[in-house]
């Protein structure tokens, strides 16, 4: 999931690049939710891991 938020980032860098402020709106804010989701799975997982 971090990949694919990573690779969202690049799409948008780029299209803001290049002019289209559109597609690198949409990406980007596609790239925050992703790495959000990351984040809230990464400490669920933290916190409700099994303890031996």
């Amino acid at each position: 999931m971090l990949g694919w938020a990573l690779i969202f980032l690049i799409v948008a860098i780029i299209a803001g690049t290049l002019g289209f402020s559109g597609v690198a709106g949409a990406a980007s804010w596609i790239a925050q939710v992703l790495f959000l989701v990351f984040l809230a799975l990464l400490v669920i997982s933290l916190l409700g891991g099994r303890r031996v």
